[in-house]
């Protein structure tokens, strides 16, 4: 199949290059030169493992190609994937304007009955306006059709190769079957929805597992008022098979670049539609507020946080990601240097720098962000920062790890000399 990707981001690469893979013909369409210039060497302005690796055999095998033509790479399209960035506004709600922008440039260069997918993130009735905007533009058949992505950033390659699903949001049978065919090859239940249930299964999805982060911490605060230690909770609650001990991860709350916009983005339009006390709205605020709470709850033990020497180790918001948005880090770093804290970070591939650098320093090596510091402060799981021989650090002074993610094992870093502190450990 002849396959055009709108869009070179995170989603719209990892598709594109796997497309590819299947024995696809692919074109990866963007609006900015400099970046197709780069992706036509195969490099990718973001750290995802095995992508890069892929975009070279499959541009070296000639099934993969970069343009910012869309005359080019529109034109002999059977199958159109938009896979542009649907950001939220600041009220919360989604920013649709990349979605018309690319509809309104493809629109003249389809060729009739092409299918048009939808792969970005968009709330149930945009549809009607996105079909208006291509129908405006042309008098060519066409249909459109919801295709949600459920890559997580770090697994994205394996994911996009080894789905749990694929949803294909539609009314018509030959396009579902045409689509189900495309994705056969990757021997994952392919399910057939209407267009506004395939849009709420994918928002679902992400605000379901942000409701167990946060639900977990809700649990874990309470553990912080007794005896009880939130894995142990977790351990025993997991024999149920209705609850499992999969993805439970009390910490700082939910980042990234998908769950804070998907939840914010469900909790607008429950408001839009006087639904005011929906649990995405509560989602949200608990969220918000996760952080700032833990900030002020461990600056009581440390003795605050002023004049004290921090090391920050992980910038990026998850493990094998050099992606920053929505990081703990992000959003920690700034408080504590406006509560007078001095901070060396560290982290293995992402690159973050405060507005306010004063204070701030992003070092090369954990032995030199934690060298002298008053509290090591361990936010993302990388292998690297986990495995670390904390021994190895000659503590001097009374020094706090806090183990932010519960990756650590206290006994052994209480022995090294740290005084221990977790979430909802005791």
């Amino acid at each position: 199949m002849k396959i055009t990707v709108v869009g070179t981001g995170f989603v719209g690469v990892v598709s594109a290059a796997v497309y590819s893979s299947l024995g696809n013909q692919v074109i990866g369409l963007d609006i900015d030169p400099n970046k197709i210039k780069s992706l036509k060497q195969s490099k990718v302005p973001f750290f995802e493992p095995g992508l890069e690796k892929l975009l070279i055999e499959q541009q070296r095998a000639g099934r993969l190609q970069f343009t910012d033509n869309y005359k080019k790479a529109i034109s002999e399209a059977e199958l159109i994937i938009i896979a542009v960035g649907t950001p939220s506004k600041k009220t919360g709600a989604v920013d649709l304007s990349y979605i018309f922008s690319a509809c309104k440039s493809l629109a003249p260069h389809i060729k009739p009955k092409v299918i048009i997918a939808i792969k970005s993130t968009v709330p149930p009735g945009s549809f009607t306006q996105i079909k208006k905007t291509i129908q405006e533009l042309t008098a060519k058949k066409f249909y459109l059709v919801s295709l949600p992505e459920f890559l997580k950033e770090g697994t994205a390659v394996s994911d996009t190769l080894h789905p749990d699903r694929v949803v294909i949001g539609t009314d018509n049978a030959q396009v579902f079957k045409k689509l189900a065919a495309l994705h056969q090859p990757f021997k994952a239940p392919v399910v057939k929805v209407g267009i506004e249930s395939a849009q709420m299964i994918k928002y679902t999805a992400n605000a379901y597992l942000a409701t167990r982060i946060t639900f977990i911490n809700q649990i874990a605060n309470l553990c912080e008022h007794n005896q009880a230690n939130i894995e142990e909770v977790i351990e025993g609650i997991g024999y149920d098979q209705r609850i499992g001990h999969h993805y439970w991860y009390p910490g700082l709350g939910y980042g990234g670049s998908c769950f804070p916009k998907d939840v914010k983005e469900l909790a607008a339009y429950a408001k839009n539609h006087n639904e005011t006390d929906n649990l995405m709205i509560q989602l949200d605020r608990l969220n918000e507020a996760r952080i700032p709470s833990l900030i002020n709850h461990w600056g009581k033990i440390v003795g605050g946080w002023e004049n004290k020497q921090v090391a920050i180790l992980g910038l990026s918001f998850k493990s094998n990601t050099n992606d920053t948005r929505e990081s703990p880090a992000s959003r920690i770093v700034p408080q504590l240097l406006s509560s007078g804290a001095k901070i060396k970070a560290y982290d293995p591939k992402a690159v973050w720098k405060p507005a306010n650098q004063q204070n701030y320093q992003q070092v090369d090596s954990i032995k030199t962000a934690t060298a002298k510091a008053d509290i090591i402060l361990v936010l993302v799981e990388w292998p690297e920062i986990i495995n670390f021989d904390y021994s190895t650090i000659k503590v001097s002074k009374k020094q706090f790890m806090i183990d932010a993610r519960n990756q650590l094992e206290p006994d052994s870093i209480s022995q090294a000399g740290f005084s221990y502190l977790g979430i909802g450990r005791n």
